[in-house]
This record gives structure tokens, C-alpha cells and sequence, in this order.
């Protein structure tokens, strides 16, 4: 049975890449919604780990906490693919969000029994924080697993350091968590 659910979960994956493997090459994400990409992430990463991990209180927790946060994030994300994807937004963003949760479920399996070990502190560093931009950051502090690497767009005049995405790499460190 788990052979055929990871098989299962794996051709998932493969036709998830395949619809929205134009969706997360884009050339360039508005710094804002660089924040809502990641704050995405974060909330799949836990979603994968309550249902694996049986941690459904603290998801919960999570999501009453941050109710506000979550879903001013999913509208970034929708605004972006609406602007980058034009009359495809709705398949963009549904391939966007297969690919992210079926990516994080297969760094779950890859961790085997590791992964709620590892996955636990999370929940209660995502809890600590106050805002979406700390649950951003928890996101890239934590190396959260999130195949939307485009940078951040260039500012008008002004482009500093702190608006940067950080380096395309970050997607192959799940074997740096194992």
C-alpha cells in the first residue's frame, strides 16, 4: 500500500511540474509577493507535516493564528500569476500549489522517519512569530522547500540587499536536512 500511494504521489508530482513548469520559471516576483511565496511554502511545509506527522492541533493553532496573514498571501500569489500567466493564472497557480505540496511530501518521504523529528521545531517557530514577513523569514531561515526560485524584481531606482530573493540553490537543501 505505501508503494502505491508513493507511486501515486510521484505521478502527481510529474504532471504537477509539467502544468506548471512555465508558471515557476518566471523571469522576476514583486518583492511583496516574494513574502507571500514564502509564507506559502511555510503553510504547505506544515499541511504536509500535520497530515504525516499527526500534528493537526498545532496546524490548526497555526492557521487561527495567522488566519489574516494566510489568506492576504494567497491573494499576492493570485495577483502574480494573474499579471505573469494572463488568461492561464487559475492553472498556473493550481500547478504552483500541486508542485509545492507534492515536493514537500517527496522531502518527506526522502527523510523516512526523520521527518517529524525534523519537521517538529517548526511548528513552534512559526507559532513565535507575529506577522507574515517573520513567517517569511522563518521560511528562508528554516529552508523551507519552495520550487518557485524566480529573484525578486528590480526596483525603480532603488534595489537594496534586503529586497533580494535569496540564491536559486535554496530548492536542493532538503538533503542538507536529512
Amino acid at each position: 500500500m505505501r508503494r502505491a500511494k508513493t507511486a501515486f504521489r510521484l505521478i502527481l508530482a510529474g504532471a504537477a511540474v509539467a502544468i506548471a513548469g512555465p508558471a515557476i520559471a518566471q523571469s522576476c516576483v514583486q518583492s511583496a509577493d516574494r513574502t507571500a511565496f514564502e509564507v506559502r511554502a511555510l503553510q504547505s511545509q506544515l499541511m504536509v507535516a500535520a497530515l504525516t506527522c499527526a500534528r493537526d492541533d498545532d496546524y490548526n493553532a497555526f492557521v487561527r493564528k495567522f488566519q489574516g496573514e494566510l489568506g492576504g498571501a494567497y491573494s499576492s500569489i493570485q495577483r502574480h500569476f494573474r499579471r505573469t500567466a494572463g488568461g492561464g493564472h487559475q492553472r498556473a497557480l493550481d500547478g504552483y500549489i500541486t508542485t509545492l505540496a507534492n515536493e514537500q511530501s517527496q522531502d518527506g518521504i526522502r527523510q523516512g522517519s526523520r521527518f517529524c523529528q525534523n519537521v517538529g521545531p517548526l511548528f513552534q517557530a512559526a507559532l513565535s512569530q507575529s506577522n507574515a514577513s517573520s513567517l517569511a523569514d522563518i521560511s528562508m531561515e528554516r529552508n523551507v522547500l519552495n520550487p518557485f526560485e524566480a529573484p525578486v524584481c528590480a526596483e525603480r531606482a532603488t534595489t537594496t540587499a534586503s529586497t533580494r530573493a535569496r540564491p536559486a540553490a535554496r530548492a536542493g537543501t532538503a538533503a542538507a536536512r536529512r
